[in-house]
C-alpha cells in the first residue's frame, strides 16, 4: 500500500500543451513539452518555416522618350544634330551617326510614320526640360479659399477693413467666402443679411464676380466671389 501510494506520489500529471504522436508499434503516445522525442517518430517534428507569399513588385514605367538601342522602329525619320533633315534610315544607323557626332539618338516624334528622332545631347535635354517644367510649376497660382467673416450689424468701420481683405483676397486670385452668421433673434432678420452681402458683391463687381449666390446654411448665409479673369 505505502509503495503504491508512494509511487503515484512522484507521478506527474499529464501536461496540458502535450504533443500526440502515433509511432508505428506503440500507437498513440504522450510527450510532455521540451521532451527529447525517439528517433522512431519522424512524423512529429515541428515544422517552424512559415511559408510567404512571394513580393512581386510593380513593373517599372519607361517615362520620357525613348533613346538609342530602344528605339524599336524598323525606320525612323532623322534630324541631325544642327537642325538637317537628314531623311529615312534605320535605327541602327542613326545610332552610327550619333556615336560620330559623340551624341545620342533620341525618339523625339513616337507617333509619326516614321517616328522622327534626332541627335542630340540626351543629357543636357533631359535637364533642360526639367528645368522649363519646374519654372512652369513656380508660374503655376494654387487658387485659395479665402473666408472673411461679416455680422448683420456691422458697423460701416468694420465693413471697410473686412472689404480690404476681400479686394486683397482677389486681387492675389484667390476666391472668398463671405461668411454671413446669425445669433438668437436675428434669424427674424435675414433680409438684412441677404442686402449686406448684395452690397459685398455690388462693391467688388470691377475685381470679382460672384459665383454662388446667398444662400442660408444653418444659422449661416455664405456668398462664394472669385476673380475676374485677368
Amino acid at each position: 500500500m505505502s509503495h503504491t501510494s508512494g509511487r503515484r506520489k512522484h507521478e506527474l500529471p499529464p501536461a496540458r500543451n502535450a504533443l500526440h504522436c502515433r509511432a508505428p508499434e506503440t500507437g498513440l503516445k504522450r510527450y510532455r513539452r521540451g521532451s527529447i522525442l525517439p528517433a522512431i517518430l519522424p512524423n512529429c517534428r515541428r515544422n517552424d518555416t512559415i511559408a510567404r507569399r512571394p513580393h512581386h513588385a510593380p513593373p517599372t514605367r519607361d517615362t520620357g522618350p525613348r533613346v538609342n538601342a530602344r528605339i524599336r522602329a524598323p525606320e525612323i525619320r532623322l534630324i541631325g544634330a544642327d537642325g538637317e533633315n537628314i531623311g529615312v534610315v534605320t535605327p541602327a544607323r542613326g545610332m552610327e551617326l550619333a556615336q560620330e557626332a559623340g551624341l545620342d539618338l533620341v525618339e523625339i516624334s513616337p507617333n509619326a510614320t516614321p517616328p522622327v528622332c534626332k541627335i542630340m545631347d540626351f543629357g543636357k535635354y533631359k535637364y533642360e526640360q526639367q528645368k522649363r517644367e519646374s519654372e512652369a510649376r513656380k508660374k503655376q497660382k494654387v487658387i485659395e479659399v479665402k473666408e472673411v467673416k461679416f455680422r448683420p450689424n456691422t458697423d460701416t468701420h468694420d465693413y471697410q477693413v473686412k472689404m480690404r481683405n476681400v479686394v486683397k483676397f482677389l486681387e492675389n486670385g484667390d476666391k472668398v467666402k463671405i461668411t454671413l452668421r446669425f445669433r438668437g433673434r436675428e434669424m427674424a432678420h435675414q433680409n438684412l443679411g441677404r442686402e449686406l452681402l448684395e452690397r459685398v458683391a455690388e462693391d467688388i463687381k470691377e475685381i470679382g464676380k460672384v459665383e454662388n449666390m446667398p444662400k442660408m446654411e444653418g444659422r449661416q448665409m455664405i456668398m462664394m466671389i472669385g476673380p475676374l479673369p485677368k
